[in-house]
């Protein structure tokens, strides 16, 4: 009997030191961190307002209809040109694959649309 109270005071013994050296191990690590003053850091809540000072003078860009994108799949992935069809506006890795038959054949065509908004949207609905 005693040599299982010796067993368990030893036990107790070499635990308290573990927990000990974990404790000093871990607070030696913390404390370069602390010593540095005066830093703040960004969080992603923003607690002040933003509102726009001078409200008359911004004004909302008014779509004109001039711009205009042509969605086509070409080597068997969906680009977006402008306007002018040689200039690529998006790239998008998108498989004509992922699209129904009837989809595939108006893509190889190739379909306008008035704003890239709209070419999102379209994408999203089959791609979603």
């Amino acid at each position: 009997m005693k040599r299982y109270g010796i067993c368990l005071l030893l036990i107790l013994a070499l635990a308290a030191a573990c927990i000990a050296a974990g404790y000093f191990a871990t607070r030696t690590k913390a404390e370069p961190e602390s010593a540095i003053s005066n830093t703040t850091y960004e969080t992603e809540s923003v607690k002040e307002n933003r509102v726009v000072i001078n409200q008359k003078q911004v004004e909302p860009i008014a779509e004109t209809g001039l711009e205009q994108f042509y969605l086509v799949s070409e080597t068997g992935f969906l680009l977006v040109f402008s306007q002018d069809q040689s200039t690529i506006c998006l790239y998008t890795h998108i498989p004509i694959t992922d699209f129904p038959e009837k989809e595939q054949d108006r893509l190889r065509e190739g379909i306008w649309f008035p704003s890239m908004m709209e070419v999102f949207h379209y994408l999203e609905s089959y791609t979603s």
